[in-house]
């Protein structure tokens, strides 16, 4: 008998997603991944649940219905890390049509399965306060409804869930070798330590590395001999700058290419802008933002904003790589972003399922596609994610506030930000966190910012961090407000817990 029922390789969002969802179908359910969770692409995403307006240009209008359809679904599963977010859309005659974009946002009304988020309705810039950061040539703009969230922590809370329901969560944990025979016997390394383990189907979930995966790991060949490669990668960066404007409501900016542009509100003092769109060739983990790229979105913003910004107002600039099925389109930005399952079947060999592309907002649905795709291997389980909530997720939508207040009631001690903070990030299992501090004293050394003692001990303990990075850039993003020199202390106290 195998050791798991399936074992999957890659801990992003689609990874941890399969992970997720295949445990609480009672699967035994191994996950391996040769870094951090969330440590390539699903942390250096965009970080929205939307539906993709500009995917209705390539007429992709069934990968819009579905991923406007989760939008609601996340929200009301994450409360603590999806965000409604209104979208302003400035009219520019010269790249769109207002009536076309009018348009387009009444048919993303109409696709969308909305019980909480508002609809679409046109703006006065010269009477909305959303127009006060802008340019004077704009006078009328649309808002329209998507969510913000926590990218990364969306990852690690699948896989706390996927633990808690049975599955074996490897992080650092690299596959060097597989052998296929009626079960698929895996080979893997843990910092030098080398394990073999066996499993009745194998899932490659690896995103950016899913073909060097299957040719150098797994070997894997067509049935006519030669792989023929799938994978498209896209790069995409990010930069974040000191906050543009007061307000929280994110602007989508049509630049000259016919790209769009993002400027969310983001970690309260910053703005996240992003992203570019273009064909990368390279190791995807040694992608970093281009001098153009950032001098790019800093034009784009310029032509629009009143405030100039250049390079040098960057506090931050990351860069990540898409994996997507190369459908023969040519242009990165014209590929499209549905995702690809295939499965490889063979007489007498164990099953082997590779996804390519996937996006944040749709990893639910991926999961169960993935599930529904393997159900002549696992009958007799049924889908359960689209009315569960994530770790700390157990509470009304639009309740952060009150649990914030509840909070500050539990710990008085604590700054309102601070709490704010916390509840953002855990939700209902604050009390998890904060279990054993009854007094300031409890919370142990301040790294900076609010990050104290307790609150590591418990992304060490609960949420697998190894490394001040883990905590900084993952787990959180209080690496925009942490020196040098305190990322060192953090770093040695994790050493030394």
């Amino acid at each position: 008998m195998a050791d798991f029922d399936l074992a999957v390789i890659g801990g992003g969002i689609n990874g941890a997603g399969i992970a997720r969802d295949a445990a609480g179908r009672g699967l035994r359910v191994l996950l391996a991944e040769q870094n951090d969770l969330a440590s390539a692409t699903s942390s250096a995403s965009s970080k929205l649940i939307h539906g993709g307006l500009r995917y209705l240009e390539h007429y992709e209008f069934g990968l819009v219905r579905s991923a406007l359809n989760e939008r609601e679904i996340l929200l009301r599963a994450a409360p603590h890390l999806v965000h409604p977010l209104r979208f302003v859309l400035p009219v520019n005659a010269a790249r769109r049509s207002p009536t076309l974009l009018h348009i387009g946002l009444l048919l993303y009304d109409w696709l969308s399965w909305r019980k909480i988020l508002p609809g679409s309705r046109e703006l006065d810039l010269l009477t909305d306060p959303a127009g006060d950061p802008l340019r004077s040539t704009f006078h009328h703009a649309f808002e329209y409804s998507d969510c913000f969230a926590d990218d990364a922590r969306l990852v690690v809370l699948n896989a706390v869930d996927a633990a808690e329901r049975g599955a074996s969560i490897r992080t650092r944990t690299r596959c060097v070798r597989a052998e296929r025979g009626s079960e698929w016997q895996l080979i893997l390394n843990a910092r030098g330590q080398r394990e073999v383990v066996t499993a009745r189907v194998l899932v490659n979930a690896a995103g950016a590395w899913v073909e060097s995966i299957t040719e150098a790991i797994l070997r894997q060949q067509s049935p006519q001999g030669r792989w023929k490669p799938r994978l498209l990668l896209d790069k995409g960066t990010h930069i974040v700058v000191p906050r543009l404007y007061d307000h929280d409501r994110a602007y989508i900016l049509q630049a000259a290419d016919r790209r769009v542009v993002f400027t969310i509100p983001f970690q309260d003092d910053f703005t996240l802008i992003g992203t570019t769109d273009g064909r990368f060739n390279g190791d995807p983990a040694a992608v970093t933002p281009s001098g153009e790229e950032i001098d790019y979105l800093c034009g784009v913003v310029n032509e629009y904003f009143r405030k100039s910004i250049s390079a040098a107002d960057a506090v931050w600039a990351y860069a990540g790589v898409r994996s997507l099925y190369d459908d023969g389109r040519g242009k990165a930005q014209d590929v499209g972003r549905e995702y690809q399952l295939v499965l490889d079947e063979r007489p007498g060999e164990a099953p082997l399922l590779t996804v390519y592309g996937g996006k944040i907002t749709t990893h639910r649905l991926l999961a169960e596609d993935v599930l529904v795709k393997l159900a002549h291997f696992f009958p007799r389980t049924r889908p359960w994610t689209a009315k569960s909530a994530l770790p700390g997720g157990d509470f009304v939508y639009d309740g952060l506030e009150t649990l914030t207040a509840r909070t500050l009631r539990a710990w008085p001690f604590l700054a309102d930000d601070h709490a704010l903070r916390l509840v953002r990030a855990y939700g209902t299992r604050i009390g998890d966190v904060l279990k054993d501090v009854a007094s300031s004293a409890d919370l142990g050394i301040s790294f900076g910012a609010d990050l104290t003692a307790a609150e590591v001990r418990y992304l060490m303990t609960k949420e697998w961090a190894q490394t001040a990075d883990d905590v900084l850039w993952r787990r959180s993003k209080l690496g925009l407000r942490l020196t040098d020199a305190q990322r060192a202390t953090l770093d040695r106290f994790m050493s030394q817990s």
